[in-house]
């Protein structure tokens, strides 16, 4: 019997949150050398186990070489996916809906660059699940451990 492993699953993202990525990867390789050298010069300084500059400067390229390496993972499978023009919600979809009290507006992006506070969703949150695939003036329930909300979608960009 013959094993095939199984393809990894690709990870969408919108042009800009694939590029803040690979920004943030530029970024991280630049500080690399600098916390080597700091790591270097406090094993120099002699009794490791007492040496509070060297397990910060080990811990400090531990977490930068932990972050490369999931960096390294979203490039790979990363896929930059665009909105297909039709007037349907999807990543990379501006929406404004309104839930009868206010309007609200929200960018629907991948799992790996939503950022709520910043008024982008994941196309899996409860609001981007119910959101997805649909169009201007139709209604949508959001269910949410709270509470279960109706929105009416206003505008799709």
């Amino acid at each position: 019997m013959k094993f095939y492993p199984k393809k990894p699953a690709r990870i969408p993202f919108t042009k800009d949150g694939y590029e803040k990525v690979l920004r943030e990867k530029e970024s991280l390789l630049k500080e690399r050398p600098d916390a080597v050298v700091n790591l270097r010069k406090a094993r120099e300084m002699g009794d490791l186990s007492e040496n509070g500059y060297y397990k910060a400067a080990r811990a400090r390229l531990s977490t930068l070489d932990a972050r490369l390496r999931y960096i390294e993972r979203l490039v790979r499978f990363g896929t930059i996916v665009e909105s297909a023009g039709d007037g349907r919600i999807d990543i990379g979809s501006t929406v404004s809906v309104s839930d009868g009290t206010g309007e609200y507006g929200y960018t629907i992006v991948g799992g790996y660059e939503s950022d709520p506070a910043n008024h982008t969703i994941s196309q899996m949150s409860p609001i981007g699940k119910a959101l997805f695939g649909k169009k201007t003036g139709e209604t949508v329930e959001v269910r949410a451990p709270a509470k279960t909300t109706q929105y009416k979608i206003l505008k799709v960009c």
